[in-house]
């Protein structure tokens, strides 16, 4: 099916994951008069369960009468994407593969491929909306709170915003799934994915085993004395309340990793003292909105995880460093991982890799 009158002539690759948000994704962007070229990206896979989701792919291009291709872009993942989280892991962070895959793959590789073969834009099924001001174009948590995924774009450049749709943004998930079984997607009933893309039906201890050999290490306590014993840094994160070898029945939470000594920090309560940072420092720090790249300080709401509440704080640059500042101490901040930048109605300022 060929749209008759095109918007504006604008070609957009869709990235076509095989799931039910980026085939309603390819629809509304057709409805709306886009040429729609559907596109399933070949990442590496340790599950093997990349052949179904391209199926799903191609049956969806196929309803929407789209043309459909596959990017195999394996290689490029698996250097960009899965060896930064198992070398972060080695390190003793805690690495975020999902903004990476989306820093270097979806807008990094896909974006470059898509615009060297005439499109005007990709897309994504990302809960997140854009807008386009005179300041240039801006990025803005979705109107789903449950689904929202602007925590994982904050490292987009504005020549990358000004290629990438996000038609999902302003709806929320049933309301997807309602269009999608309306309009007779074949994906209109499937799961969402859980987890790490990659791992497959694999869990994450038993992956980073296969590349990160265990090494016993010592658990001590807040005053530096041994009382229990892990398997090895990397298979830890801060905040984490299992997997540790500790006599008793006493719960414990983990407040700190050091990889060069092996050991880990517990404490029983999250409020104690060794579990909070009221001072963070940030590097690669990006600015999607420009008005505030060149601010020595502004006050802003952050996010240092993934769906964690929106915290008050203070942005300063001294001396070539980012510092972020929260108005009160917060618990369990795991380095490796993204501190994400807000205004209070909504609209992404940033952010930047916890150190």
């Amino acid at each position: 099916m060929r749209i008759k009158a095109l918007k504006n002539g604008k070609k957009v690759f869709v990235g076509l994951s095989g799931g039910v948000d980026s085939s309603v994704a390819a629809l509304l962007l057709q409805k709306e008069g886009y040429e729609v070229v559907g596109v399933h990206l070949r990442c590496w896979n340790q599950g093997g369960c990349d052949e179904k989701e391209a199926e799903d792919a191609r049956r969806v291009a196929g309803v929407l009468g789209i043309p459909f291709y596959v990017f195999n872009l394996e290689k490029e993942y698996k250097e960009a994407v899965v060896d930064y989280m198992i070398d972060g892991y080695r390190r003793g962070l805690t690495p975020n593969p999902d903004v990476m895959c989306n820093k270097e793959v979806k807008f990094g590789l896909f974006l470059k491929r898509a615009l060297e073969l005439g499109a005007d834009y990709v897309a994504t099924g990302h809960y997140v909306y854009r807008t386009e001001t005179a300041d240039g174009t801006q990025l803005w948590a979705a109107k789903d709170k449950n689904k929202d995924q602007s925590y994982f774009l904050w490292t987009l450049t504005p020549d990358q915003l000004r290629h990438s749709l996000f038609p999902l943004g302003r709806l929320t998930k049933p309301q997807v799934r309602k269009i999608a079984a309306k309009n007779k997607l074949p994906t209109a009933a499937k799961k969402d994915s859980q987890g790490i893309c990659f791992l497959g039906q694999v869990s994450l201890d038993d992956f980073l085993g296969a590349y990160l050999p265990e090494r016993a290490g010592a658990v001590v306590n807040a005053k530096g004395e041994r009382i229990g014993s892990h398997r090895g840094v990397q298979f830890y994160t801060v905040g984490q309340r299992h997997g540790l070898a500790i006599p008793g029945q006493k719960p414990y939470y983990i407040a700190g990793k050091n990889a060069d000594s092996n050991e880990i920090t517990v404490v029983e309560e999250a409020g104690d003292p060794i579990a909070l940072s009221k001072e963070l420092e940030l590097v690669d720090v990006n600015f999607i909105d420009r008005n505030y790249a060149e601010k020595e300080k502004f006050s802003a709401l952050v996010r240092t995880r993934y769906r964690q509440e929106l915290r008050p704080a203070e942005i300063k640059k001294k001396e070539g460093e980012t510092v972020l500042i929260f108005n009160s101490p917060q618990s369990f901040i795991a380095p490796g991982q993204s501190a994400v930048f807000y205004t209070a109605r909504g609209k992404m300022i940033g952010g930047g890799t916890i150190v």
